[in-house]
């Protein structure tokens, strides 16, 4: 795995990133579709990560609930499960860390909605259960990962996988996944039945 380096090395990682993202803007594109649909006719989007990544999960949920580059827009149902430090704490008192995405997902997520997991390696044994638990309960999982082949990646309903050997490369670059995503999000908005959006803003 290679470290940060000096900076042109690490914009030889970053570029190499970069081209990986782009061949799967289709996939983001779809992603966007589908949840401008979903969000719009009551779902939720779950969102986790650790660390860096869980900031970037964060980031993301941030810009649904308010808006990204739509002038105006109703608010997106989404939530960055690491947030809600009480829940984290305590499940992670009292079931252990593993668990601490997982609980909060049985708690929120319904049939339908779709769990977003971030993460740089795809080894997060945390996100890799929250992942199977999202599956037993009717949800889509999608993730944004490091290089394949990796266990969250594989687990995944839709990944993006950015390729790129230094994991500060990929959690920059998830970063313009993460925007391209809003971007996709709010641009088939204006596809949706109106009502539903009437609906979600209520």
């Amino acid at each position: 795995m290679a470290g940060f380096g000096s900076l042109t090395q690490h914009l030889v990682h970053l570029h190499d990133g970069l081209v990986s993202l782009e061949r799967q803007d289709s996939t983001i594109d779809a992603c966007g579709r589908e949840l401008a649909d979903l969000l719009s006719s009551g779902h939720r989007l779950l969102a986790a990560g650790n660390g860096g990544s869980a900031a970037e999960a964060q980031h993301l949920t941030a810009e649904l609930v308010g808006r990204f580059e739509a002038p105006d827009r109703p608010p997106l149902s989404a939530i960055a499960l690491h947030a809600e430090t009480s829940s984290l704490t305590a499940i992670g008192n009292d079931f252990g860390p593993d668990d601490i995405f997982a609980r909060q997902v049985r708690a929120h997520g319904r049939p339908g909605d779709v769990l977003l997991l971030l993460s740089t390696s795809g080894h997060s044994t945390n996100l890799l259960t929250a992942a199977t638990t999202a599956r037993s309960g009717g949800l889509q999982v999608w993730a944004f990962t490091g290089p394949r082949p990796n266990p969250l990646a594989a687990a995944a309903d839709r990944a993006v996988a950015v390729e790129s050997p230094a994991p500060t490369a990929v959690q920059e670059v998830q970063l313009v996944a993460v925007h391209a995503l809003c971007s996709a999000v709010e641009r088939h908005l204006h596809t949706v039945d109106p009502h539903d959006l009437e609906k979600v803003s209520r």
